[in-house]
């Protein structure tokens, strides 16, 4: 295949446009901006020679025209407030300009590829939505529940974008040979270590619960300490007992956050009589996990009813850890062989649409270094040449799939 790196470039800058905020994107699912990207990627599927259509759930599939069988590139163009222009776009781009290559220069005749941009990866009303409903893990009732943050619901976006009651696509194993996703590491590893890609093995699991603690409104300024039951208190306490559990808890790849905390009424003359902590993580390995989960368990327990003041921790979210497919791991890293490039193998420490296909169909991932390890922010960036060296490497796994 005869690659035009100009041309996905072009695109890639073409796309950017739709939601531009200063060097990055604003264009999340179902706004104007995201609608605009869509169409405009129909629109590019449909020249590069796809039959092409935006399904009832908003995902953008393209497939090639007269094959039984086809490998499958994809990835998002939805993103976060203000994020990155690269940043899921990526993989889709990197999809049609493989997809124009096979068809203008008419490389594996036998083999088709199909490529798709899945809605809502980055969760403004649920998260994965997109590939979720593609491998029919989707229901009618989780789009109904599924809101964004000002309510409003996955349905009523799904109606005004025009894409309610249209069918939606499905993954077909007996067609889908192979899910390839490219995109950024959003994180400094290809960086530091001097790799120009990353194969990835594994995309961890990710976990996410809520800590509560109650107590008693009393005035700040004549309360005594010893007689307070201070909601914000208990919670700071229980918050470093459980970042001290982590640590020695998790493994060398466990990650953390606590990244929201809440006291009410939120006065500084009021003692706090509620308080809250969001507490997310993530690791590989699903034993891990659990174990960092019943840390949690352990610190709410532990500090349960002391100065009057009750604790307890709801369990909001939990994504299991996905291995991809070792045979598709070989097989990129045989492409970066060939052209002797640099590469690490290693864990996607985000979630991404490939940890839903690994479970349907053979798939694998594979990053391309972010300058400074930036992403979700307009501040993400990658090197032109890291871009089109990336492309190469996944057109060359795609012919190895083709030749086995």
């Amino acid at each position: 295949m005869q690659l035009n790196h100009a041309r996905l470039l072009n695109s890639l800058k073409q796309l950017a446009q739709f939601g531009k905020v200063g060097t990055g994107v604003n264009r999340l699912s179902f706004t104007s901006e995201d609608r605009a990207a869509r169409q405009w990627l129909l629109e590019h599927m449909r020249a590069a020679g796809l039959d092409a259509e935006i399904d009832g759930i908003g995902n953008v599939y393209g497939r090639a025209r007269g094959v039984d069988k086809a490998v499958l590139i994809g990835s998002h163009t939805d993103s976060v407030p203000k994020g990155g222009w690269l940043d899921g776009t990526l993989g889709v781009l990197y999809g049609l300009e493989i997809a124009r290559a096979r068809n203008e220069s008419k490389a594996l005749p036998d083999l088709g590829v199909d490529v798709i941009s899945f809605a809502d990866e980055e969760g403004s009303y649920r998260a994965l939505a997109g590939s979720l409903s593609f491998c029919g893990e989707l229901s009618d009732t989780d789009i109904e529940s599924a809101r964004n943050t000002h309510g409003i619901s996955l349905t009523h976006a799904l109606a005004e974008a025009g894409y309610a009651g249209r069918p939606r696509a499905r993954v077909d194993p007996g067609r889908h040979l192979a899910y390839f996703e490219g995109h950024i590491e959003q994180g400094p590893r290809l960086e530091v270590e001097a790799q120009k890609i990353g194969i990835v093995t594994t995309i961890v699991g990710i976990r996410r619960s809520r800590i509560t603690c109650t107590g008693q409104a009393d005035h700040a300024g004549t309360t005594p300490m010893h007689l307070r039951k201070d909601a914000g208190a208990t919670a700071i306490k229980i918050s470093a007992n459980v970042l001290e559990r982590f640590a020695q808890a998790g493994s060398a790849l466990s990650v953390w956050n606590l990244g929201h905390i809440v006291f009410e009424p939120g006065a500084g003359n009021v003692v706090p009589s509620s308080a809250q902590v969001l507490v997310e993580f993530r690791d590989p390995q699903q034993e891990v996990l659990e174990r960092l989960e019943s840390e949690i368990n352990a610190a709410v327990a532990e500090f349960h009813g002391q100065q009057g003041v009750t604790s307890e921790v709801a369990h909001l979210l939990s994504i299991a850890p996905a291995d991809m497919d070792a045979s598709l791991v070989k097989t990129i890293e045989t492409a970066t062989q060939q052209r002797a490039v640099p590469a690490l193998r290693m864990p996607s420490g985000a979630g991404h649409d490939a940890m839903v296909l690994s479970r349907y169909i053979p798939s694998a991932m594979m990053f391309i270094p972010s300058i400074g390890g930036r992403s979700h922010d307009v501040a993400e960036d990658t090197r032109q040449e890291d871009i089109c060296l990336g492309v190469d490497i996944l057109a060359d796994a795609v012919e190895l799939v083709a030749q086995q």
